[in-house]
């Protein structure tokens, strides 16, 4: 009876050519997506710090002028709730120079602003989420694609067998070709645990951001509209 030899790297080494093929894109695309997780991650931690910084100034700061040369002052350019705000404020004081302006169109105007950068934030931290959920999804079924192959090829060997087929000649078939769906599910679980908890990070931002502006829509109406109030002909 032959020896039964189940070593990890012997049963790759063994393989058939697809089935190592196979194994060597799902090692790809785990390192691919590991990269991405991490990537990802300082990304989103970079994120959440900034939004806890920004908000801290807002709130400290009386003077929005003030506020908003501080930021454009800056050697980084303005990211997140920063990005929303001098987005906003600069649309509020070139359309505030306009003659006749109402304050409807002045607001209108501003949340157009603020709205669009609100998009490009959103894009920038949907980024790769799709990547991962892609990896999660089809990870599996590539080394599952591996393994009906590997196991096809170990059974039409053993068809042409003449003698009593035995245990030690199964496994190693057999073996090898599992470690593709096992190398599958390496690849997609790490991805779908990290995308789940990526978009509620992203939800999480998104509603901040959201409500920061609201916020911020609210103060720059009080301004219109005091405005308006004390001297008309200054928004002319």
């Amino acid at each position: 009876m032959p020896e039964l030899n189940l070593s990890f790297i012997q049963l790759i080494l063994e393989a058939s050519l697809l089935v190592q093929m196979v194994m060597l894109l799902l090692l790809l695309i785990s390192i691919y997506s590991w990269t991405l997780i991490f990537r990802k991650s300082r990304f989103l931690k970079r994120a959440r710090r900034t939004s806890d910084h920004f908000e801290d100034r807002f709130w400290k700061f009386k003077d929005l002028n003030a506020l908003y040369n501080r930021i454009v002052s800056e050697e980084e350019e303005p990211k997140g709730m920063a990005n929303i705000f001098t987005s906003g404020y600069m649309e509020f004081v070139k359309l505030r120079k306009q003659p006749n302006i109402t304050p409807t169109t002045l607001l209108e105007g501003s949340q157009r602003a603020m709205r669009v950068a609100l998009h490009r934030e959103m894009d920038e931290l949907d980024a790769n989420l799709a990547t991962l959920a892609t990896v999660g999804s089809v990870s599996p079924y590539i080394g599952l694609f591996g393994t009906v192959w590997g196991i096809m090829n170990s059974f039409h060997a053993l068809g042409t067998m003449e003698q009593q087929v035995t245990l030690a000649m199964v496994a190693p078939g057999i073996s090898e070709a599992l470690i593709a769906t096992a190398m599958g599910l390496f690849a997609a679980i790490p991805a779908v645990m990290a995308y789940n908890n990526y978009v509620d990070d992203v939800d999480r931002l998104i509603t901040r951001y959201d409500t920061f502006l609201d916020e911020f829509t609210s103060i720059l109406q009080r301004q219109a509209h005091s405005m308006l109030i004390t001297s008309p002909t200054n928004m002319n």
